[in-house]
């Protein structure tokens, strides 16, 4: 594998593989499970305030569980949390998927189990993020970064709900379920394989998992890059989510397309998503990364406006694609950005706090599309979500000073493979302890600029 493209070049490594292996199943078995779901709630004869609840259940699960994660995936190996998760997987959908097939199964019980698999999609993405850092050089990461943005919309968004789809209209949701078990099962096994990696923190004695909760805490609010960045992360979901995820569908059907015609603008989108990543992941780092990323998150919402003006569905197809290739870019400098200048003592609950983010504010943004859509309007709703972004974008770039910070830091990596900056200082007093190679201790963090 010594001749791989630059995209490719963390698959050199055999941990990585066996990683980048199981994420692949774990997507597939989300994207399966998505599909599997709402065909059983229709199965059951249940109607959209069920699925609600149902689906509603996963994002609560999520979200308790996220912060947690970020604090365990600190303090506890990495590999075992995995390895928890995809069995916890294993068991809520397989034991679903036997009820159903007995035909025995309920609502409550589908509720449950999708209340248990997000709490493990909760406590699995911390625990990846952490642990990728620690399997490869940091001239690799960018590239392991848009991998993941490859192969997350093709298998979670596309691949997963394809063959769910499949097996439901052959056989039933139930097998589709058990299926998705077994997918879960495969990653799984590819999680076992990897080698053990050391704890790469010392722990504070009496210290809790609250407490490690607030360092983290902590660190984003003395961390002016990144409160900015999630900060305006959490505006843009508020603005730009709820139009896209409630009123998308009603515009296409007002333009006389119906499920189909709204699946190609979301597989456009996410095809989009993963062209976007693989061309961040075949470059080098950007010199100016935090201003390049958050205009590409702002000026990525601007297609929105083209869904307000009720367009031909190729403009619509190609807005998405848009939208997706920009949203996904930036996602792999982001990914990228929190490895490299977060100290590795720290990156689990960082990376619970994106996740948390990315999360608590979509329910009321899709909450509130339907209610302001109806009181401005569709067209002055979709450019409120479009244009609002960008001046968001340039808020956060000026009021935390990002052009000196990255300029401070910069993150390009020299032939020789050194970085040309490591992890951000992280706030003194706590028992943190930086193991990475050729990294010096942790100190005191950064204020806000004055």
């Amino acid at each position: 594998m010594a001749t791989l493209p630059r995209a490719l070049a963390p698959l050199r490594a055999r941990s990585y593989r066996l990683l980048a292996g199981s994420l692949a199943l774990s997507l597939f078995g989300q994207g399966m499970w998505a599909i599997a779901l709402v065909w059983q709630v229709v199965e059951l004869g249940a109607g959209p305030a069920v699925l609600g609840l149902v689906a509603g259940a996963s994002a609560a699960g999520m979200l308790v569980s996220t912060l947690l994660g970020g604090a365990l995936a600190d303090r506890v190996p990495q590999r075992r949390i995995l390895f928890a998760c995809e069995l916890l997987q294993v068991s809520a959908v397989g034991t679903v998927a036997v009820l159903s097939l007995a035909g025995v199964l309920s609502s409550w019980q589908l509720a449950l189990a999708s209340l248990l698999s997000g709490m493990g999609v909760g406590l699995y993405y911390p625990a990846y993020s952490a642990l990728v850092p620690g399997l490869l050089p940091a001239d690799q990461l960018l590239a392991a970064n848009g991998l993941e943005g490859v192969v997350r919309p093709l298998l979670a968004q596309a691949g997963g709900p394809a063959a769910a789809g499949f097996v439901v209209a052959a056989t039933s949701p139930g097998t589709a379920l058990a299926a998705t078990a077994v997918v879960s099962l495969l990653a799984a096994v590819l999680v076992r394989a990897l080698p053990p990696t050391p704890v790469r923190r010392e722990l504070a004695e009496g210290t809790g998992l609250l407490a490690d909760v607030r360092e983290g805490f902590v660190y984003m609010v003395r961390t002016p890059w990144l409160l900015a960045t999630l900060l305006f992360a959490a505006a843009m979901v508020l603005v730009f989510i709820g139009p896209f995820e409630v009123l998308v569908p009603y515009v296409v059907a007002d333009g006389g397309g119906g499920p189909a015609q709204h699946a190609w603008v979301l597989a456009a989108f996410g095809i989009g998503g993963a062209v976007g990543s693989l061309v961040v992941a075949s470059l080098r780092l950007p010199r100016r990364y935090l201003t390049l990323m958050n205009l590409l998150w702002g000026l990525g919402c601007v297609p929105l406006v083209v869904f307000g003006a009720s367009p031909a569905l190729w403009l619509m197809i190609a807005a998405a694609g848009v939208m997706g290739a920009t949203f996904q870019a930036a996602a792999v400098i982001w990914g990228t950005l929190l490895q490299r200048r977060v100290p590795p003592a720290l990156l689990g609950r960082v990376s619970s706090l994106d996740f948390f983010t990315s999360l608590s504010l979509m329910p009321l943004s899709m909450a509130l599309a339907g209610t302001v859509s109806e009181a401005i309007g569709t067209t002055a709703t979709f450019l409120v979500a479009g244009l609002a972004p960008p001046v968001m974008a340039v808020v956060a770039v000026v009021a935390a000073r990002l052009p000196a910070d990255e300029l401070a830091h910069p993150l390009d990596v020299g032939p020789d493979g050194e970085e040309a900056a490591v992890g951000e200082p992280a706030p003194a007093g706590a028992a943190w302890m930086d193991r990475g190679a050729g990294t010096s201790p942790v100190q005191e963090g950064e204020p806000w600029p004055s």
